[in-house]
């Protein structure tokens, strides 16, 4: 059995087939989705006109949690959907390959035989379709849902359940991978119940906060709990910003809606974190503030429209401000500006570090992503960098994103280790980049430098993640074209009293900075 079997992990809340153990979109199960049917809802008018519930007290005054969330479920139940897919499962045109089996001779009689006996069972093995369930909430009367676009991906047919048990079929208007969002439309019967979108920004850590879905099939279930955590970076895209929550969120809640004591929401419920399959109280949704926008965009075009920069980005740690010179730990790293997009044409080079971009503040590596999608493309914005111990204003003209072209972040680096100094190259074997060593290592064309042979074990090089085949670019933000002048580099910033030396790698034509530490350092 292996051993990481039960270590907890990130999951998202995927609609799933029937029988799956996987998280995700509650997947039909032997549970029936409505053992009592839920009645609808006659009392909304009257509940939609009473007072709000504050979400937050003035400053200074001490508030007792609410005595009920009775008033925020009963006027946004009717607003939240279960959502049904259907997805058929056929079998492959092509007969798989088994293992130990020899080529046949094209036009041989085992040939042949082999073709005759996989379409007799390909005839046999019906298309079988696949039922999955979800979560979704409405944001306009007219029949516009919003949900999740994991659960609808790859869906043959798509319909919506509302609260009155009334089934639609639904179209899909679009979806977005990069936010997990995705926009759905019903002819409506008449006019629906809509949910109002809050502001996840003004919400704060500790405020309460209410889910309502379809864990495991049971629709209009109510769980609540408060705001965990802001500005969850939970490894799932380049614009991670999530929410995290303590309200129960299970499989099937995927898609549904976190609400405010408004009855507002901010945020749409994607992910958990369990070792289990089930929730151990931390859940993420992601927030109102990025997903409106998105939401607007899909609307109204199809998909969404984001700024583009045009660079490759990394974060700004202690040890690179160190060997940079740098006073603050703050900003994002250009690791590589791609040719003729926006940077370059601004004039941002590899190596700048990026602390503002049209007037916000970039103090996080991981905002900047965020902050240029959300610019109009097309417009101009000032963005202040740092080079060469200086500061300076560039203005660039926003591109348009497309699916070739994703403002990425660099891998980010393996955790930091105590280990004992290398000497010399800090643990690198180097040799000279020319037509054997570009073969031998599969290092791109156009990448220049010095390639990395070996790596001896437990030195700095291998405790950064430094690799056979990577190619150093620059030692100090200087380029390199030899391992002597990588050695004059290294010699360079231990004399002159550095505690790290900046190395720009190259790996498969990926690039990212890694700071080698040069001080002698113990176990003890």
């Amino acid at each position: 059995m292996p051993a990481d079997r039960n270590r907890p992990r990130i999951r998202a809340l995927v609609a799933l087939p029937l029988a799956s153990l996987l998280l995700g979109a509650c997947a039909a199960a032997p549970v029936p989705a409505r053992a009592e049917p839920l009645q609808p809802m006659t009392v909304l008018a009257q509940a939609q006109n009473q007072a709000p519930v504050p979400n937050q007290a003035p400053a200074g005054i001490a508030t007792l949690a609410p005595t009920t969330f009775a008033d925020v479920a009963e006027r946004q139940i009717p607003t939240v959907v279960n959502i049904s897919t259907t997805q058929e499962m056929r079998a492959p045109e092509e007969p798989p390959e088994i293992p130990g089996m020899p080529d046949l001779p094209p036009g041989s009689p085992f040939e042949e035989f082999f073709r005759e006996f996989w379409g007799q069972q390909r005839r046999e093995q019906a298309p079988r379709p696949i039922s999955s369930l979800g979560s979704g909430f409405i944001i306009d009367e007219s029949g516009l849902i919003v949900t999740n676009a994991h659960v609808v991906e790859g869906a043959d047919e798509v319909r919506v359940i509302l609260h009155d048990e009334t089934t639609l079929d639904a179209d899909v208007v679009g979806t977005d991978a990069m936010t997990d969002i995705a926009v759905l439309r019903i002819a409506a019967p008449g006019a629906l119940p809509a949910a109002r979108w809050g502001d996840s920004d003004r919400i704060r850590v500790g405020d309460w906060v209410v889910a309502i879905g379809n864990p495991f099939g049971l629709g209009g279930t109510v769980t609540t709990g408060i705001l965990s955590a802001r500005a969850r970076d939970i490894n799932q895209g380049p614009y991670d910003d999530y929410l995290q929550t303590d309200a129960s969120i299970n499989r099937g809640n995927s898609g549904g809606p976190l609400f405010n004591l408004q009855g507002e929401v901010v945020g749409i419920n994607t992910a958990i974190f369990s070792p289990t399959g089930g929730s151990v109280g931390i859940g993420f949704a992601t927030p109102s503030a990025l997903a409106r926008t998105v939401v607007d965009d899909i609307i109204r075009y199809g998909s969404p429209r984001r700024g583009w920069l045009g660079v490759q980005i990394q974060e700004v740690t202690a040890e690179i401000a160190e060997s940079m010179g740098i006073a603050e730990e703050r900003g994002a790293l250009v690791t590589a500006v791609t040719p003729g997009g926006p940077a370059e044409t601004a004039g941002i080079r590899q190596g700048d570090v990026i602390l503002d971009f049209g007037g916000v503040s970039v103090d996080r590596m991981r905002q900047l992503p965020r902050i240029v999608a959300e610019t109009s493309i097309g417009s101009r914005a000032a963005v202040t960098i740092l080079r060469d111990g200086g500061r300076r204003q560039v203005q660039v003209t926003v591109g348009d994103l497309d699916a070739t072209r994703t403002a990425a972040a660099a891998p980010a680096e393996p955790p930091v280790q105590e280990a004992p100094s290398g000497e010399g190259l800090l643990g690198l074997t180097l040799a000279p980049l020319d037509r054997t060593t570009r073969e031998d290592f599969g290092v791109p064309d156009g990448v220049e430098g010095v390639v990395v042979t070996a790596i001896t074990p437990a030195s700095p090089a291998a405790e950064r993640g430094v690799e056979p085949g990577d190619v150093i670019v620059e030692v100090g933000q200087e380029p390199v074209a030899d391992p002597a002048e990588v050695a004059d580099r290294i010699r360079d910033a231990r004399s002159s009293g550095r505690q790290t030396v900046l190395l720009l790698m190259s790996r498969r034509g990926d690039t990212r900075y890694v700071p080698l530490p040069l001080a002698q350092t113990g176990r003890g």
